[in-house]
C-alpha cells in the first residue's frame, strides 16, 4: 500500500517504521526540521512542510495514496488533514491525543475512516487503521474482547520465536511488545521474544485462560 504518515513524533515514527518494514510505500510529512532530518536518516521519503495544506499533501503524493495518517499531536491539524485526504479518496486515520467530549468526538470522527482515541496502543492502532483494519472489531474476533499484558516467563515455549509469528488462532491477536524495562510498542517483523518481555494482546473474554496457557506452555 501507498501510505502517507503526517507527523513523525512518537506515534507517527513508529507507525511509519513498521509499515516500511512490512513492505509498504511510506511517505513522511512533518514541519519540524529535526524530525525531517531523523526521518531521512531512516531512509523514508520525506516532505517537509505543513501536512494540513493541499500543496504539501500533493507533494507527498496524496493523489495516488491509499491512506493518510493524521498522527500529529495537534487535533485541529489532524482534523484538517483528514478532511483533505477524504477529498482525494484516501482512507483517513485521525489521531486524537487529548480528552474531548462526546459531541467533539463525533464532529471530528465524521471526517475520518478510523479514529485512534485515546492512544489505543498508539502505533499498533494507527498501523491497523491505515491498512484498513478495524481496531474495535478486528475482523474475525468478536466484540467481547479483553486487553491484557502477558509477562513472558523464562521457560515459556514462545521464547525465541518471532513476535509476529506467534499464532493465537481465531481467539486472540498480539498488538504490542516490550522488553522488561521498555515501553510497549508495536513489534517489528524481526523482534524475537526473550524471557521477561511483556506482550500486549486482545483476546476473546472466554478464551483468556487458554491464550495464557498457550503463551506460558501450561
Amino acid at each position: 500500500m501507498n501510505v502517507i504518515v503526517v507527523g513523525f513524533g512518537r506515534v507517527g515514527s513508529r507507525t511509519a517504521r513498521v509499515l516500511q518494514e512490512e513492505g509498504h510505500d511510506v511517505t513522511v510529512v512533518d514541519n519540524s526540521y529535526e524530525k525531517v532530518k531523523r526521518a531521512r536518516k531512516r531512509d523514508f521519503t520525506v516532505v517537509e512542510g505543513d501536512g494540513s495544506t493541499i500543496g504539501v499533501l500533493e507533494e507527498a503524493g496524496v493523489e495516488t495514496a491509499d491512506s493518510v495518517g493524521a498522527l500529529t499531536g495537534d487535533l485541529d491539524v489532524n482534523h484538517t488533514i483528514c478532511q483533505l485526504a477524504t477529498d482525494y479518496g484516501c482512507r483517513a486515520v485521525l489521531r486524537i491525543s487529548q480528552d474531548v467530549d462526546p459531541e467533539e468526538y463525533a464532529r471530528y470522527a465524521q471526517d475520518a475512516d478510523e479514529v485512534i482515541y485515546p492512544e489505543r496502543l498508539g502505533a499498533a492502532g494507527a498501523k491497523t487503521a491505515l491498512l484498513g483494519g478495524d481496531f474495535n472489531a478486528l475482523g474475525e474476533l468478536t466484540e467481547d474482547l479483553q486487553i491484557l499484558v502477558f509477562p513472558v516467563p523464562e521457560d515459556a515455549p514462545i521464547v525465541g520465536e518471532h513476535v509476529n509469528e506467534i499464532d493465537l488462532g481465531e481467539v486472540g491477536r498480539i498488538y504490542a511488545h516490550g522488553r522488561e524495562d521498555e515501553s510497549l510498542t508495536i513489534p517489528l517483523p524481526g523482534t524475537i521474544v526473550e524471557p521477561g518481555d511483556r506482550i500486549a494482546l486482545l483476546a476473546e473474554s472466554d478464551a483468556v485462560d487458554g491464550v495464557r496457557a498457550t503463551l506460558a506452555g501450561d
